[in-house]
Parts: structure tokens; C-alpha cells; sequence
């Protein structure tokens, strides 16, 4: 269908469900709309990384993935401390439909604006551009194309790595890192809000950091593990080290988010294990991981708290302590050794697609 279609298509759904969930009044209401967002901007994310694979030249693709990512996770940072800033001036109602507004108006420019390819604006393709032919179109239906990626194995250690590792920090960042820090910590939330931020916005910088070294250097693989080993080093002293607030538990979670980073590769890792035409689904694949990992981890996070739970309550609400987080972490820990794993895995591409041969 083109990016086009899709970011178009997504932001307007998206849009919708924002206002929808604001101005709903019962649960049901409230949970299709948060549907609506999530599925709306899922498709723009993909579509977006689609047409970076036909806009920029494979040599560039890890530091526009990086740059793309920033940018994102710009939204994932005043998500947290601003917005909660923000919730003191405005209801969340309100937050909320004009969050869909601007989608509406996002969905507008992206008809007006965007264009699937450089030869929709009569440009050569940026193959052509660098003296070479241009990739090969798709000439089986779109189905067979999607077997053909899911049978591809060299894509799906980055499908377990980002279920591992960003599936797990953003399970841990967007849900429960604010209660760890006030429930065993004491820290109040606009503080524990903080930590938050300072771990998104390393995780911006570590993709932007991560895509642009990788294709200085032209290669994938060994910064991912090494990533992965650091995010591992970081979640062990968070969970072992007696991590306490301050300036070195910041940096804690600086370092799990810059190293967490380092997942942007799989994006170009699994673009250059398949065929040009198919890069969009094998994006997908790799990308559903990360948000499946963060589906499962952020309930089954708190259903092993409930199995340690003591019965002690706070205003008629369940309180857990350090015992009950510690247990909760070792699914995290599970995670993250799925994630290095899955590293050791990776098929290394040299920052070019391995299925041409020229």
C-alpha cells in the first residue's frame, strides 16, 4: 500500500482513539479508545521505517533508524515528567483531545506531504542515484512475501532480542518504575517521574549513538552485543547492587536506557536479510517484539508481585515492598538473557543487504 496510505490511515485512527478516550465515560469506552491509539501509531512507526529503507542509501540506514528513533522517543520523554507537569494545568481530558487533534492534523499534512518513493516526485530511486539498478519489485502476492519473511530465521534473532530487551525496559519505564521508586524508595512520583525521563532520553541517545556508529563502522553485530551486555551489567547492579536514588541511581538508569538503544540495529538487520521488496514486513517482525515483550512483562510483572504479596494495604490499595519487586525483576532478568541470546544470533551484514549480490 506505500507509507503513504498507512502513516495517512494511522494517524487519523490514532487521532480518534485519543479524543475518543478522552471524552469517554464508562471503561469500555476509555479501553477501545487506548486500542485505537495503539494501533494507529503502530502502523505510522513501521511505515515510517519503510520509507527510510527507499529515501536514504543503506550506509546511512543505521543513523537515520537512530535519528527516527530520537525523535520518537522526544514524545516518549514529555510523556513523562512534562506531561506530568502538564496534568497540574489541564485535565487529562483535555491533554488528550488535543493530543488527537494534532494526530488529525498530522494525518492531513502526511496526505498532502508525503510520497512513497523519490520516483513519485519524479527523482531517480537513490540506487539509481548511486549508479547501480534499482531493487526488484514484489512479483507474488504480498502473502507469499510474508511466509517467505517469517520463514527467514536470520530475521528472527532480532524479533527475541527486542522482546528481551526494549520490550522489557519499556514495560519496566512506562508502568512500573514509578511505583519501584515510590513504593520501596519513597521518592514522590513528579520525583520518581525524573528517572523516567533520564532513561528515555538515554535510550534516545543510545539509538541515535548505536545506528550512527554502526554505520561508520559497517557493522551491526558487535555493537548490539555489546549493548545488550551493558543493559545487562545495568539491570544486574539495579536489581543487586543495592541501587538507592541520587546521582548514581540516575546513571543506572541512564545506562539502561543508552544501552537498550543499541535494538535500533535490528531494524537494519532485518531489512538486510531479506529481499529490498519485503524490508517493510521484516521491519514489522522485529518490531512486534518489542511491544509484545512489553504486553506480557507489564501484567505478568504484577501477577508475580501478587504470588509474594503479604497482604499488607495502603489506603485499601495492595502494597507491595522490595521482596515483591525483587521477585518481579527476575522476570526482567529472564528477559534479558533471552535478549543476549538472541545477540550472539544476529547475522552480521556489513551495512548492506546480503540477499544482492552486487
Amino acid at each position: 500500500m506505500g507509507a503513504r496510505v498507512l502513516v495517512t490511515v494511522g494517524n487519523a485512527v490514532s487521532g480518534v482513539g485519543s479524543i475518543w478516550f478522552g471524552l469517554a465515560d464508562t471503561l469500555w469506552q476509555a479501553s477501545l479508545g487506548r486500542t485505537l491509539v495503539g494501533l494507529g501509531v503502530s502502523v505510522v512507526f513501521v511505515g515510517l521505517m519503510k520509507s527510510n529503507t527507499v529515501w536514504f542509501q543503506d550506509r546511512d540506514y543505521g543513523f537515520i533508524s537512530g535519528l527516527t528513533l530520537l525523535l520518537g522517543n522526544l514524545g516518549a520523554i514529555l510523556a513523562a515528567g512534562p506531561l506530568a507537569g502538564l496534568l497540574t494545568l489541564w485535565s487529562w481530558r483535555s491533554v488528550f483531545v488535543a493530543f488527537g487533534v494534532i494526530a488529525l492534523v498530522l494525518a492531513v499534512l502526511s496526505w498532502l506531504i508525503v510520497r512513497d518513493k523519490p520516483e513519485a516526485l519524479g527523482f531517480p530511486s537513490v540506487r539509481e542515484m548511486g549508479g547501480q539498478p534499482p531493487h526488484a519489485g514484489r512479483d507474488r502476492h504480498w502473502w507469499y512475501g510474508l511466509l517467505g519473511v517469517l520463514a527467514t530465521r536470520r530475521a528472527w534473532p532480532g524479533f527475541w532480542l527486542n522482546l528481551g530487551m526494549p520490550g522489557t525496559f519499556l514495560a519496566f519505564v512506562g508502568l512500573w518504575a514509578i511505583p519501584f521508586l515510590r513504593d520501596v524508595h519513597g521518592l514522590e512520583r513528579s520525583a520518581a517521574s525524573v528517572y523516567t525521563t533520564v532513561a528515555l532520553a538515554g535510550f534516545a541517545c543510545g539509538a541515535l549513538f548505536h545506528g550512527w556508529c554502526s554505520d561508520r563502522l559497517g557493522r551491526r553485530k558487535p555493537l548490539l552485543v555489546s549493548g545488550t551486555l551493558l543493559y545487562a551489567i545495568a539491570w544486574t547492579g539495579t536489581v543487586y547492587g543495592g541501587w538507592t536514588p541520587g546521582g548514581a541511581g540516575m546513571a543506572w538508569f541512564v545506562l539502561m536506557g543508552f544501552s537498550c538503544g543499541s535494538f535500533v540495529l535490528t531494524y537494519a538487520g532485518a531489512k538486510e536479510v531479506v529481499a529490498p521488496a519485503l524490508s517493510g514486513m521484516a521491519i514489522a517482525l522485529v518490531n512486534t517484539g518489542i511491544f509484545l515483550g512489553a504486553a506480557l512483562v507489564q501484567p505478568l510483572f504484577g501477577w508475580i508481585m501478587d504470588l509474594t504479596w503479604r497482604g499488607a494495604l495502603a489506603n485499601g490499595v495492595r502494597a507491595y515492598g522490595t521482596a515483591d519487586y525483587r521477585a518481579g525483576f527476575l522476570l526482567i532478568l529472564a528477559g534479558v538473557a533471552l535478549a543476549v541470546a538472541a545477540s550472539a544470533f544476529f547475522r552480521e551484514t556489513r551495512c548492506r543487504n546480503i540477499t544482492l549480490r552486487d
